[in-house]
């Protein structure tokens, strides 16, 4: 039941319940937010006149307000909302960022959208006590729409170039040249990179210039940095490295190898900026008889668990994921007020996708005969 006015419908109120129950505005209240206190018989009555007349009880979201915490986190990315059950990278994370809600009874929001403007709306209407966002850098918007919040938050990424964003990651630079120093180590000369996105244009060959000025993220600068820092040091011209940006998804992988295998000179190392890329790069070369890492050697970088199970196992450089999403988690839940960013250690996981270059191979065949 509604009352009229002025031809249009009033929301059936509390004080509307009560009244019809016979009881005080306070009762009625007890009734929805502290049951255990009221009678039986007043409260049945009351959920009575309440379902009569439709009401489902007070808004949540004024309560939660109103006591300024909800007890919840949210998750926001720029990303589709699949990526956070489609990515390898974000599944780790979320497992680990819903554990650690989970002992403290915590609730998580997932806030993501298609195009900027849904997603101010979505972070704006967000009821949270603050954000996690993933794979952001401290000018994109996505964590100036977290500022105008003004509540806490946290990036999975330490942008190198803005320590004023409170982050929780890994040393990209130190990391990649891990994975090249390897490569470099067991005599490879002719790499190449399948980079993750750096620029709005989509997927395609880039040079190392446009990913330095135009990375939407800067884990992809900071990754090319480090491979091509550490190959210089074994007189590599990086220069003559290819590029291929990605998507970090099969199709633009398979183009991303289509375009490098075309090439004069084909590599015998490549250097995956994640594991996704580097799987869906292991496929491509299998399917092509390329044999890993005979002719071929590759590694990754995320540590996620489908890569010890891929043919062969991924050799790639581990992030601590769960680690970074409990500590995430802990950042945002104890909002102390100090800035969260911390640097944490990558490891190098060999496996077998990499071993000593063709070359090498044939050199030891010779010295042996």
């Amino acid at each position: 039941m509604t009352a009229l006015t002025s031809g249009k419908t009033r929301p059936v109120r509390l004080a509307d319940i009560a009244k019809a129950a016979g009881v005080s505005h306070g009762t009625a209240s007890n009734v929805f937010a502290r049951p255990e206190i009221v009678r039986e018989e007043v409260r049945e009555r009351v959920k009575a006149a309440a379902e009569a007349m439709g009401y489902a009880g007070p808004d949540p979201k004024g309560r939660l307000l109103r006591a300024g915490k909800v007890n919840a986190i949210g998750v926001a990315t720029a990303e589709p909302l699949s990526y956070f059950f489609d990515d390898p990278f974000a599944r780790v994370m979320m497992a680990s960022i819903s554990q650690a809600c989970d002992a403290t009874g915590a609730g998580i929001s997932l806030v993501s959208a298609a195009n900027s403007e849904q997603l101010a709306w979505n972070i704006q209407s967000a009821l949270v006590d603050g954000f996690i966002v993933f794979c952001i850098e401290g000018g994109s918007r996505l964590v100036e729409l977290a500022r105008e919040r003004k509540l806490p938050f946290v990036a999975l990424d330490l942008d190198s170039e803005n320590e004023a964003v409170a982050a929780i990651g890994v040393d990209n630079v130190a990391g990649a040249g891990l994975a090249a120093r390897h490569l470099a180590e067991f005599g490879h000369r002719s790499f190449a990179v399948l980079a993750l996105e750096s620029a709005d244009a989509g997927f395609g060959p880039v040079t190392q210039e446009q990913v330095e000025t135009t990375s939407l993220y800067s884990g992809t600068r900071d990754r090319l940095r480090g491979y091509f820092g550490e190959l210089s040091r074994f007189s590599i011209d990086v220069s003559q490295v290819p590029i291929y940006q990605t998507l970090n998804d099969e199709a633009s992988v398979r183009a991303g190898l289509d375009h490098i295998f075309a090439l004069p000179q084909t590599p015998t190392a490549i250097l995956a900026m994640s594991d996704k890329i580097a799987l869906h790069a292991l496929d491509w070369l299998r399917e092509r008889n390329i044999a890993v890492p005979g002719d071929v050697s590759i590694v990754g970088f995320d540590g996620v668990p489908e890569g010890a199970d891929s043919e062969p196992p991924l050799t790639t450089v581990a992030q601590p994921i769960a680690e970074m999403g409990r500590l995430a988690v802990k950042a945002i839940l104890e909002n102390d007020g100090s800035q969260h960013r911390q640097l944490l250690p990558v490891d190098l996981v060999v496996r077998g996708s990499s071993g000593p270059s063709p070359a090498s191979q044939a050199a030891d065949v010779g010295s042996s005969a």
